[in-house]
């Protein structure tokens, strides 16, 4: 799997060894426009080259240029995170001429970088051509036997490129790349083009014009050519992501900030991380090329970017500054290709860290007033304008920052009220933000824990206890008692009942005070204080309350038998597969386990049959699962594993399991797995019971998945296996040794009588099904046979219009099949007859009449369908109009 900088490599020496100059990324700083706030497009620092002010010493180039949008016409903030392929930075590569060659050698270029460079394979691309613009068209026939249905012209601006509203222009073409029907969309120019389907990943400007500010536009002194290649985009391709933050660039940069805040890169931090991982690429290039953040220009956008950057770590957990602690992981993966961010590191590590210690001071307090102005609202209405201005004058809030923060919550901000009160100054107003969703009164547990400080854990050696109600909310807010049926939040002074964390469930089970009892549904953790979700189920419960606490014991043992084989599952893929194998994200629930973890390829059944033996091997043991406490560095250099998702303080739990075989007694005794962990564990290993592991699927690029069964649910599992197994030897008069040789034997002939039923169909259909075969009648000269056919399905129709084609000779015909009361549709025409008639043109008429939409094929043969196979007469009707028309 070819990497970004693999990427990045193949394009500019396949330009070099095609006599282009590899020229150097321009700073992100425009130096030769001012139009423009930042570089956003290859060809800006070729722009006067273009339009013959400046002449350089070679007249073909390439380049991996940096690009930023995040301000001004092309402006990509307000989606970045949220969407598969916006980014405030990307890279764009490109090659360009400068009056030495056109299009009759920049598509050949670029098909064959597309096709023999990167392999992508040719039939799955298709390309667009602004609409007059036949030579192209011509050429991408010629040069990639690209047929008329793969070249679509589009009438519309999406095909002529402008820099902007002035300088250089011209008709593009763009290739695009067909991820396949199982994802959404169109083709470009349908309907369904905003789609993810079809996506674009290449874009030839045919630079014929340069615009004027008047409108007016004068042809260039010679023509030239600009193309860009989004590398985001093809590393996706090439890496079996339809997801740019797939690719193994930026998913090192998630990965980084996700065990920088100890959190699930995967879970419902995916959007924070994305933006983190995206801005961290914008600010520090800018920085490296001497953008500083200020309060106005390019200093304000950037200041802008960090802001919503650290407001994404914030929501993590983040309570240090982030940023700066995932520079050196971008410096690893850009800092060969672009030496200016290894020279600055230490500026936009300082920088970073600065800017982060200052807003934090200010982000805090400006959320949490944020959160108080929404608590004012009706549910779902938007923020007030003044509300929103007054976040920005006083706290330095812009605008898109308190609209990202909103978004999340399904609200939005009265830009017209803000713009007003930005205008008039109105008085300041205090407004907060304390998260999103499930962690929206996340300030009344800050404000919980500063009062009665962090909830005791006592379920690391209990699963009952006595503890203190010291808050309880209802509704959002902090209440004095809930009645019951009421649905309710309470803190307790210590607990037994673990919080979610580190891949493992919060725990369940029941409250009981003096004067009411209430089910907990599930217990998380936020600032320090275990949060038990729960429903008063009798009388009432009350801040204050002396309680009786009692974990569900038979869910808490499923829970810690699955933890403590994640250890063990963790060590055993490292042992079969490598070193390399680390955990990408882990689920210990009741009932399953779920572990995803670093590996490229998919496990074989070999490997994932070592796995579980080995697994199970330990668990046989029946070793003792020891904890110790220590500081964090001895425990990494005792050689513990951190689990992912894990936060670390000055002393963490370190967790071991199993004895390595003849590794000695007592003190020479070597451990299996060693574990930084903050969960919950069984105390034997023999306690997990049994291990069955269901499969091996890929989770991301780069990432694979293992979901498992323990203990007795392992068992059942088996037990229902072998029970089904022996069903189907019972079923199938065998053995269950014969089971797979008899399966494959009725598969064979299955499949040898499906072939031979769909051949009876056709000759029945060709025969006319018992009645008389349908004879042509000549419309606008042209042969057209029409038949509404039964017992044949809409696989069956090519194969029968291809015989009434030969038969015919010359001519059109149309086939309708009435599958269930549904129809399915299918129209050929004589190649003699392609350039005259279209199968496409007569299928979609067809395809209207029978309440469907669309259809489409080849001139030669098309298919389409709809609801209502009742219709057939008018479709019939519908194609002789089409051929009367010719």
């Amino acid at each position: 799997m070819p990497t970004v900088n693999d990427i990045r490599s193949a394009f500019l020496n396949y330009f070099a060894k095609n006599d282009h100059a590899v020229v150097p990324s321009s700073p992100l700083v425009p130096r030769n426009d001012p139009t423009l706030m930042f570089v956003n497009s290859g060809m800006v620092q070729f722009k006067n080259v273009f339009t013959g002010v400046e002449t350089r010493d070679y007249s073909r180039a390439t380049t991996a240029q940096k690009c930023v949008r995040a301000g001004g016409k092309h402006n990509d903030l307000d989606n970045v995170g949220y969407t598969a392929r916006h980014h405030t930075f990307f890279e764009m590569m490109g090659n360009f001429s400068f009056g030495d060659y056109f299009k009759e050698q920049a598509i050949p270029f670029a098909w064959e970088m597309v096709t023999k460079e990167l392999d992508i394979p040719a039939d799955k691309l298709l390309v667009t051509v602004f609409h007059t613009d036949d030579e192209a068209a011509d050429l991408w026939k010629k040069v990639a036997g690209l047929p008329d249905e793969r070249i679509i012209r589009i009438p519309t601006s999406d095909n002529f490129w402008m820099m902007g509203p002035t300088g250089p222009c011209g008709p593009c073409s763009e290739i695009f790349y067909d991820h396949g029907d199982h994802i959404w969309g169109g083709p470009p120019g349908s309907p369904e083009e905003d789609g993810d389907r079809f996506v674009e990943i290449w874009n030839l400007v045919f630079m014929q014009h340069e615009q004027f500010e008047d409108g007016t536009r004068t042809d260039l002194p010679r023509p030239s050519i600009d193309t860009g290649m989004g590398i985001e985009r093809v590393a996706a391709l090439l890496q079996g992501t339809n997801d740019n933050y797939g690719t193994d660039l930026m998913r090192s940069l998630i990965l980084a900030s996700a065990d920088a805040t100890s959190t699930d890169p995967d879970g419902t931090g995916r959007v924070h991380h994305r933006v983190i991982a995206d801005h961290l690429r914008s600010t520090s290039f800018l920085l490296a090329d001497g953008v500083m953040p200020s309060n106005d220009g390019r200093g304000y956008v950037l200041r802008r970017i960090m802001r919503r950057a650290m407001r994404h770590a914030h929501l993590l957990g983040a309570k240090d500054p982030l940023m700066y602690r995932l520079v050196p992981a971008l410096v690893r993966q850009m800092g060969a290709a672009y030496p200016e961010l290894t020279r600055a590191q230490a500026l936009i590590e300082e920088t970073l860290k600065l800017e982060e210690t200052r807003f934090k001071q200010t982000l805090d307090r400006g959320l949490k007033l944020l959160d108080d102005e929404l608590d004012l609202l009706p549910d779902g209405a938007n923020l007030p304008g003044e509300a929103a201005f007054k976040l920005y004058d006083t706290y330095g809030f812009p605008l898109d920052l308190t609209q990202d923060a909103l978004r999340e919550k399904g609200r939005a901000v009265d830009t017209d009220g803000f713009d007003k009160a930005m205008e008039e100054q109105k008085a300041k107003a205090r407004a907060a933000w304390a998260g999103s969703g499930e962690t929206a009164d996340a300030t009344v547990w800050f404000d919980v824990a500063d009062k009665h400080g962090a909830t005791d854990f006592l379920g690391y050696e209990t699963e009952t206890a006595e503890g203190q109600i010291v808050a309880l909310v209802e509704g959002g807010a902090l209440v004095d008692k809930a009645q019951k049926g009421a649905t309710v939040q309470i803190a307790l002074n210590q607990t037994p009942f673990y919080g979610e964390s580190g891949g493992q469930v919060g725990d369940t089970g029941i409250i009981r005070t003096e004067g009411g009892v209430a089910k907990v549904t599930d217990t998380r953790k936020t600032a320090g204080v275990f949060i038990h979700f729960a429903e008063v189920t009798e009388g009432s419960i009350a801040t204050g309350d002396a309680a009786a606490l009692e974990v569900d014991h038979a869910r808490r043992t499923a829970i810690r038998a699955n933890h403590s084989a994640t250890h063990l599952l963790h060590e055993a893929l490292r042992e079969a597969l490598g070193d390399h194998v680390a955990q990408r994200g882990s689920l210990n629930a009741a009932d399953r386990l779920r572990f995803d973890f670093s590996h490229t390829r998919a496990v074989t059944a070999e490997e994932l049959a070592r796995v579980e033996r080995d697994v199970n091997a330990f668990i046989r043991q029946n070793a003792p699962v020891e904890t110790r406490i220590m500081a964090p560095d001895d425990a990494r250099e005792l050689g513990a594993q951190a689990l992912f998702g894990e936060k670390y303080g000055d002393e963490v739990r370190v967790v071991s399991m199993g004895i390595l075989p003849g590794s000695g007694k007592g003190a020479d005794k070597q451990t299996y797995s060693l574990e930084l962990c903050g969960g919950t564990h069984v105390r034997q290993t023999g306690d997990i019971g049994a291990f069955v592991a269901l499969g091996d699927s890929a989770s991301s690029a780069g990432v694979r998945r293992i979901e498992a069964l323990t203990g007795q649910a392992a068992l059942d599992y088996l037990a229902g296996q072998g029970a089904k197994l022996a069903e189907t030897a019972s079923v199938l008069k065998s053995s269950v040794a014969e089971v797979p040789e008899r399966v494959k034997a009725l598969m064979d002939e299955r499949k040898a009588l499906a072939a031979e039923v769909a051949q009876l169909r056709r000759e029945l259909a060709m025969s006319g099904g018992g009645a008389a075969a349908p004879e042509a009648k000549e419309i606008g000269g042209v042969p057209f046979l029409a038949q509404v056919l039964t017992g044949v399905t809409g696989k069956d129709l090519p194969p029968l219009v291809d015989e009434h084609k030969t038969r015919l000779g010359t001519g059109a015909v149309l086939l309708i099949a009435d599958v269930d009361g549904k129809a399915a549709v299918a129209a050929g025409v004589t190649a003699d007859l392609k350039g005259k008639v279209s199968a496409v043109d007569l299928v979609r008429a067809a395809v209207e009449k029978l309440g469907g939409k669309g259809g489409g094929g080849r001139p030669d043969m098309a298919q389409g369908g709809g609801p209502d196979a009742s219709a057939a007469p008018e479709a019939i009707a519908a194609a002789e109009s089409i051929l009367g028309e010719k």
